[in-house]
């Protein structure tokens, strides 16, 4: 990576101003809570469980990447994310970008900064919770790329099974990405509805499957049954990984933990 930014190489042409952008926010961020007194305590790989019972406020420095991997660990702690390099980082649920770090975070504490409630998803296997955080979307597919998914698919009374390369599956927040790409429809970012939009249908007969694109509103789940023995669910991105097995049994429902966001509005703009 080094000789690569050494020789000007195009594929990191962005990295050393965007590296430096971040280290300036974090350091901003910094500045601002000594600013107000704030105690901050960084949140880590062995952090479990971030309750309201503790603490007041979470803050991600970076992008949406960032904000997703600590949204895992968020009870219901409301989370503002501070973008740290707008010009390169995606930042659709960041409330704030560098350089408004320090009234943000005081708007934040006095509870004046304006807010949104977004549901997540659960997801379950075999009726073991694997996790009740989704935000973005889950990626259920072969572990391979270049294989095909195979499984069986439940909702809305229908059974159906299918071939494709697996299927987006999420909230609302994360329809305006790999959902939408995918061909799924864009839902209100407040919106309790999961969705499904499955991704390259195999039919090679013409055969037409009738749940390429899934609904679940209120209480309802989709159902879905492993035909995989090398399956993969990736949850929010490509860190956090579970592997269902061979007729193992996978739920997506709504979850019963929200997600509080500062600083964005109900109605978002589409891009990302």
């Amino acid at each position: 990576m080094r000789a690569l930014v050494r020789r000007q190489d195009p594929t990191v042409a962005r990295l050393k101003s965007t590296h430096e952008a971040h280290e300036r926010t974090v350091e901003e961020v910094l500045g601002a809570f000594d600013s107000l007194g704030v105690e901050a305590v960084p949140i880590g790989s062995r952090t479990r469980d971030v309750t309201s019972k503790r603490y007041a406020l979470v803050v991600t420095i970076g992008g949406d990447g960032t904000l997703l991997r600590a949204s895992h660990k968020v009870s219901d702690v409301p989370v503002l994310g501070i973008n740290s390099a707008p010009l390169s980082s995606v930042g659709f649920f960041c409330g704030v970008k560098n350089g408004g770090a320090l009234a943000a975070i005081e708007r934040a504490l006095d509870g004046r900064l304006e807010s949104s409630q977004l549901a997540r998803m659960e997801v379950t296997i075999d009726g073991r919770v694997v996790s009740s955080r989704v935000l973005n979307d889950a990626l259920f597919c072969h572990q391979s790329p270049a294989a095909t998914s195979r499984y069986i698919i439940e909702s809305g009374g229908v059974v159906e099974e299918q071939k494709s390369s697996g299927f987006w599956v999420g909230p609302a927040a994360g329809s305006t990405a790999a959902q939408r790409s995918a061909g799924g429809r864009i839902l209100p970012l407040e919106s309790e509805t999961l969705q499904l939009v499955v991704r390259e249908p195999y039919t090679p007969k013409g055969e037409r499957y009738r749940l390429l694109r899934v609904l679940a509103k209120g209480e309802e789940q989709i159902v879905v049954r492993s035909k995989m023995r090398d399956a993969a669910i990736f949850l929010d991105g490509p860190d956090v990984v579970v592997h269902p097995q061979f007729g193992d049994v996978i739920s997506f429902r709504r979850s019963r933990e929200p997600l509080v966001l500062l600083g964005i509005k109900s109605v978002r703009s589409h891009r990302r």
